[in-house]
């Protein structure tokens, strides 16, 4: 076998696994059932807003305004939806990222009920922990 043969051969193969990795993002299940959950989310927290149901929400004694509760919700469905890729293999990738954003959902969510001289530590903290996590257990 010549060497433009080999190439060709192995260009070819790069590109069948291009198109797979391409029509599995498109059809991921996962991520789209997680970005509907967060609409979801936020339109029943807005609804509830709205009709002042969500006036009196008091947590850890503060009272809470709906878009904190819009966030922290939507940083929890991120992360159960990275759990989710991590436990089911079909759907596993890597979640540094929807880690990352989840924080910083949560953390968007949370300072209103925690001072951000909490939060702010607490998200240098959470990111080192995923820096170290993915160091420890990346895939040769």
């Amino acid at each position: 076998m010549s060497d433009q043969e080999f190439f060709d051969q192995d260009e070819k193969q790069d590109e069948k696994e291009d198109e797979k990795s391409r029509e599995k993002r498109q059809r991921d299940p996962l991520n789209n059932a997680a970005w509907a959950a967060i609409l979801i989310w936020a339109g029943v927290v807005m609804l509830l807003a709205n009709l002042e149901i969500l006036s009196d929400v008091n947590i850890l004694g503060y009272r809470v305004q709906a878009w904190s509760l819009g966030f922290l919700g939507a940083g929890v469905i991120v992360l159960i939806e990275m759990v989710a890729r991590m436990i089911i293999p079909a759907y596993r990738r890597n979640v540094g990222g929807t880690f990352i954003f989840a924080v910083v959902l949560i953390a968007v969510g949370l300072g209103e009920i925690v001072s951000w001289s909490v939060v702010g530590p607490l998200i240098l903290i959470a990111l080192g922990v995923s820096v170290l996590l993915g160091g420890l257990f990346r895939r040769n």
